[in-house]
């Protein structure tokens, strides 16, 4: 009807498809999580999450469309995503965005180069395409809101296949129509449940997203029709999926990229447990604690985490990322939460490790900011420590490029870490066809 405001599919879409240029800022930010989201990948492609995906894809075989970690052969483009989204998010070391609590890069990068790579686009144009996807995912992850989370829905698995739809579209060149009908279709295949939080299906709901996004666009290429307002429209994905529909989710859209808030990781655990390592971290250096000096330590979180990283006594690897006590005592016994060896089935069954995990106690304060966390440490001797830290307090863009670049050379060594972040770097002004070899080759 005339008058009526645009639907928040059509404007997630015309977003996608008429948005000409993004801001330097964004952009930056943008490369800083493609150098992360390959170093993450790259260190990740041996886990057995990784392999088992790769060997299925591998086994169909397909057109040789797109580049795959850890594989020779090309695949598909919808298998190469399925894989790259899987490996990236192997590790759990990748970026998240708070405003939904959502891995966009994990779901959308993917996405984007396979994407780029099928249809012979630009690195410049791989690059501008994932970073609207990622606008979008957290943009309509806001949209969603956290009674979307909070019922149980993964949001990187499911705003983020949205967010991979966009970024395919534009890559393919739709107009405001055909990705509404894209994004219609992506509705109706977005899933993800947190329940899978500690196992190998979360790193599998990024490479779902990535690969849902890639085949609602290829279908919507070739003329298939879907609901155009599938977002929000009676029996669609906002009625279904507990959404809370947040006004406030638009606003700014175009102007303002949300996405420069993104959190890049600087410890090889769940996202949730870093202000509270932070804040240990912090306690620990300034008093020179150990082990042996502490009586109790009290973690104070928002709500909201007990149900996402609050497993009290983990007993593999994996399970200790999603582990306050766990991440807690490793950090006051001085191992080095940031390394991929620390998180070990050993670890959870060293004795020292389990009777100081068992000094931890988990509180929760729902006005306490979801990025941040407080704690207290009693001792023998002397009054209680307690500080806080907050990980949304804002850093400057060189001193996160110098943490993003420190990590990146950690997990690939520093020649190939520096050889990807130039490769990058001319991929922003490239107009050549991408390709994700210039990456793969140490």
């Amino acid at each position: 009807m005339h008058g009526t405001a645009p639907s928040m599919t059509a404007t997630m879409a015309g977003f996608a498809a008429e948005t000409t240029a993004a801001p330097e800022t964004a952009l930056a930010i943008m490369r800083l999580s493609l150098l992360d989201w390959l170093a993450v990948a790259l260190a990740g492609r041996d886990e057995p999450v990784s392999r088992i995906v790769r060997d299925m894809a591998a086994s169909e075989a397909g057109a040789a469309e797109a580049g795959v970690i850890g594989l020779e052969a090309r695949l598909p483009a919808r298998a190469a995503a399925l894989v790259n989204g899987t490996t990236s998010h192997a590790l759990d070391y990748d970026d998240t965005h708070f405003a939904h609590i959502g891995h966009a890069s994990a779901a959308v990068v993917p996405a984007a180069l396979a994407v780029a790579e099928k249809t012979g686009a630009s690195g410049q144009a791989a690059l501008t395409a994932a970073l609207i996807g990622a606008e979008a995912a957290c943009r309509i992850g806001v949209w969603l809101g956290r009674s979307h989370y909070e019922q149980g829905f993964h949001q990187t698995a499911t705003s983020g296949a949205l967010g991979a739809t966009l970024a395919a579209a534009r890559l393919m060149g739709f107009d405001v129509e055909k990705t509404s009908h894209a994004l219609g279709l992506a509705t109706t295949r977005a899933s993800g449940l947190k329940a899978q939080f500690g196992t190998m299906g979360k790193p599998y709901h990024a490479g779902l997203a990535a690969a849902n996004g890639v085949e609602a666009a290829t279908l919507a290429a070739a003329g298939f029709v879907s609901r155009p307002d599938g977002l929000e429209c009676a029996q669609g994905f906002a009625a279904t999926h507990a959404a809370e529909r947040n006004e406030g989710a638009l606003n700014g859209l175009g102007e303002r990229f949300l996405f420069e808030e993104v959190q890049h990781k600087f410890h090889a655990c769940c996202h949730g447990t870093h202000a509270a390592l932070e804040a240990l971290i912090r306690a620990r250096d300034a008093e020179r604690l150990t082990p042996e000096d502490v009586t109790a330590i009290a973690i104070t979180v928002h709500p909201r985490y007990l149900k996402v990283c609050n497993i009290p006594a983990p007993t593999t690897g994996l399970e200790a990322k999603f582990s306050y006590r766990m991440t807690a005592a490793m950090v006051l016994a001085g191992h080095d939460t940031a390394a991929l060896s620390t998180f070990t089935d050993r670890a959870c069954a060293e004795p020292a490790l389990v009777a100081l995990r068992d000094r931890v106690t988990v509180e929760t304060d729902p006005a306490m900011p979801e990025t941040a966390a407080a704690v207290r440490l009693g001792r023998h001797a002397g009054a209680p420590i307690e500080t806080r830290f907050d990980i949304a307090d804002p850093l400057p863009y060189e001193a996160r490029e110098a943490k993003v670049r420190v990590k990146a050379a950690s997990l690939l060594g520093p020649a190939r870490a520096e050889k990807i972040w130039a490769a990058i770097g001319e991929m922003q002004a490239s107009e050549a066809p991408f390709a994700l070899d210039m990456f793969l080759t140490p």
